[in-house]
């Protein structure tokens, strides 16, 4: 990675409540411009590291015990929610949480909170270029929108706010597979058009390394691999971790599958 670093997570650990580590050293970098994608399975500890970056462990009771996070070259662990907001940091949490007593469009303007007072008519014509699916559903109550709508909501939300970073946690969760492949076509759009910093927390691998530059793989609170996105689609570990089955018929952890490729190569 040679382009500059928007975003350096170096060697940090957290805890939720003074016992619980679930994170072990993580290092990652995300570079200006570029979409990253961190991957792994259910506990992995994906969620944690993007809110150890927007600082939203402290409402869980959880923080960064060692290591430092950098954004921009400067330090931002255990800052405010608030803080980090303001610097341009915004997640998209996991679950499409939208304010369901709102409409559309007022979930929209909910994002420009954070921003100085101004006008906001450009951006939302901007999100409804991208979610024309939202312009016909704008007057209508956010909580009667299906999942696909919803997840364009809280991502065309985040956008109100002019990132320079956007979390992504898990996009594609319950969505339909033609839904799944509009919103991540979208957020390459938004990518490639707004040159927006992306890190993209998912399981669809397939999916997310079809739009990201590089790629991180987590397990039990650690990166155990990394490279470029389109050497990790082809790498044949990643391949059996995320899309395939073990012999026994079971799925098998990344660590599994690379402790039996060293004993084969002992045989």
């Amino acid at each position: 990675m040679d382009n500059e670093v928007l975003l350096q997570l170096n060697n940090i650990s957290v805890v939720y409540s003074d016992v619980i580590q679930v994170l072990k050293g993580v290092s990652l970098a995300v570079e200006k411009g570029r979409i990253v994608s961190l991957l792994g399975s259910n506990g992995a500890g994906k969620t944690s590291t993007l809110k150890a970056v927007s600082g939203l462990l402290k409402p869980e009771n959880g923080r960064v015990t060692e290591g430092t996070i950098l954004y921009g070259g400067q330090p931002v662990q255990n800052e405010s929610p608030e803080t980090i907001t303001r610097k341009g940091i915004i997640q998209v949490l996991e679950g499409r949480q939208p304010f369901k007593y709102l409409t559309v469009e007022e979930n929209l303007r909910v994002g420009t909170a954070t921003r100085p007072v101004g006008p906001y008519r450009k951006d939302l014509d901007m999100v409804y270029a991208y979610f024309p699916a939202l312009l016909t559903r704008r007057k209508s109550l956010a909580g009667y929108c299906s999942g696909g709508e919803l997840q364009m909501v809280v991502i065309g939300r985040a956008l109100m706010a002019h990132p320079s970073l956007l979390l992504l946690d898990e996009p594609s969760l319950g969505l339909a597979p033609l839904v799944v492949k509009e919103i991540f076509t979208i957020i390459r759009r938004i990518n490639e058009e707004q040159g927006t910093t992306i890190l993209l927390v998912e399981q669809n691998a397939r999916m997310a390394l079809s739009i990201a530059h590089y790629g991180y793989v987590m397990e039990n609170g650690k990166i155990v691999m990394e490279g470029p996105a389109a050497e990790l689609a082809e790498n044949p570990d990643v391949k059996e971790f995320y899309l395939g089955m073990g012999a026994e018929g079971m799925v098998r952890s990344y660590r599994d599958v690379k402790s039996y490729k060293r004993r084969k190569r002992w045989l």
